[in-house]
């Protein structure tokens, strides 16, 4: 292979986690070098290898290679970017040095030193804590997370606003202080809402990996990050109990059983929910809360409860009030271990069937 190398100006940047506008990216027959302090970002990579060899087997002269625009997107944002020569690559605005960068960071942490995230690091961890993160300007509008998307990132809003939403419900709106990311990363998930900027905000975004480290020989950390995850969970599930409050029906592929069996239990709900699967109809009802019956198909009870996690489609509703000698009847069982059990099952099964 004979020795290559290119150059590429980003001119166009909407809402990529990682590259500005005039940034440069060089190519290489042995690498894609990135803007400085910057990782390599796997899909970019690949674009680049492809274009690289389509470079190599064309063969076609630099000035034809200069009228073409290029592109990269399949995560959160996109960018595109065009050949440019050496000598123009030269002329891209100088990155800060080292003593800039640390003055920088210094400057940054006095002005977030207050923020809950960052009064739950020792102070031994936090200069190691700021320099994992990157600054990141982005207008309103700006997307940082997709619903049904894994989020790769975790972000610490330093201004501006941002929303929280399940399509056209909205969830939380978020501040100065405020961390967002956490739902989708930490629970090894994709992302259950959509995230975007409702002002012009600063935002500080770190790679989920570089964060798990961190998270990992902190304690404070994670004690922080798991309130957070509780008092989310409640946000959202009270969000979406005042929409069922409304209608008090739905389908399964938008709430599936497990969701539905914890809103029903956190809001101390007295009713029956009924459900209509493919396989059959099932009911679950519910004393304040507490799971009292369970019937779907010929199991009852614990059993029933198990067969509804595993459904993925269908519909549901809601009808409160529960006949008197139903407001006598004993639990089934402790909800939550009811309901860990039944997840631990169905997640088995699904290993069994992926290993035949």
């Amino acid at each position: 292979m004979k020795q290559v190398k290119l150059y590429f100006k980003i001119t166009v940047d909407s809402n990529c986690p990682l590259y500005r506008k005039g940034e440069i990216l060089t190519l290489s027959d042995k690498a894609l070098v990135c803007p400085e302090n910057k990782p390599a970002c796997l899909i970019l990579v690949r674009e680049m290898t492809g274009l690289l060899f389509d470079h190599i087997d064309s063969g076609l002269e630099s000035a034809a290679l200069e009228e073409k625009m290029y592109s990269c997107s399949g995560c959160t944002g996109l960018i595109k970017f065009i050949r440019i020569s050496e000598q123009e690559s030269t002329l891209a605005p100088p990155v800060s040095n080292d003593a800039n960068v640390a003055k920088e960071k210094s400057v940054l942490l006095e002005g977030i030193r207050e923020f809950p995230i960052i009064k739950a690091i020792p102070d031994t961890d936090l200069p190691e804590f700021v320099q994992s993160f990157r600054k990141e300007r982005l207008p309103a509008g700006s997307t940082l997370i997709t619903k049904g998307q894994t989020s790769l990132y975790l972000y610490l809003i330093v201004s501006g606003e941002v929303v929280v939403s399940d399509n056209s419900l909205l969830i939380a709106t978020l501040g100065p202080g405020d961390v967002c990311g956490e739902m989708s990363y930490l629970g090894g998930d994709v992302a259950g809402a959509d995230v975007k900027t409702l002002t012009e905000s600063e935002v500080l975004v770190i790679s989920g990996d570089l964060f798990s480290k961190l998270l990992d020989r902190t304690p404070e950390l994670q004690m922080f990050m798991a309130k957070i995850l509780v008092q989310r969970l409640s946000q959202s599930n009270a969000s979406h109990f005042n929409t069922f409050d409304a209608c008090m029906s739905g389908w399964i592929a938008e709430m599936p059983p497990a969701e539905l069996f914890q809103i029903f239990h956190m809001n101390q709900k007295t009713g029956v929910l009924s459900l209509e699967f493919p396989r059959g109809e099932a009911k679950v009802s519910f004393r304040e809360g507490c799971v009292i019956n369970a019937q779907y198909r010929n199991k009852i009870n614990e059993d029933a409860i198990f067969d509804m996690l595993k459904e993925k489609e269908g519909r549901y509703s809601f009808t409160t009030g529960l006949t008197a000698e139903e407001m006598k009847a004993a639990e089934i069982g402790d909800f939550m271990m009811l309901l860990m059990e039944g997840i631990k099952r169905v997640d088995e099964a699904i290993e069994v069937s992926e290993n035949d």
